[in-house]
């Protein structure tokens, strides 16, 4: 099965701070969890563009850093 299609009936969650208006720079962030256990993350205005994904472990790493302000210098 092509990955497109395995993608296909997932559940994407967007994020509330997601800004679907191109004019305003556009972060468009959504999620889905995976039937495998795995985390995958795309860019809502182009969802054909990619996929990342990420195990449950680290997106738990992740999350813990965003929270804690690890990143605060990227944004």
């Amino acid at each position: 099965m092509p990955l497109v299609d395995s993608l296909a009936n997932v559940t994407w969650r967007k994020s509330s701070y997601t800004d679907d208006d191109p004019g305003n720079g556009s972060t468009c962030v959504e999620a889905a969890a995976l039937p495998d256990g795995r985390i995958a993350i795309r860019n809502s205005n182009h969802p054909d563009a990619g996929v990342t994904y990420f195990t449950r472990a680290e997106m738990s790493a992740w999350l813990k850093g965003v929270k804690a302000g690890e990143f605060d210098d990227l944004g």
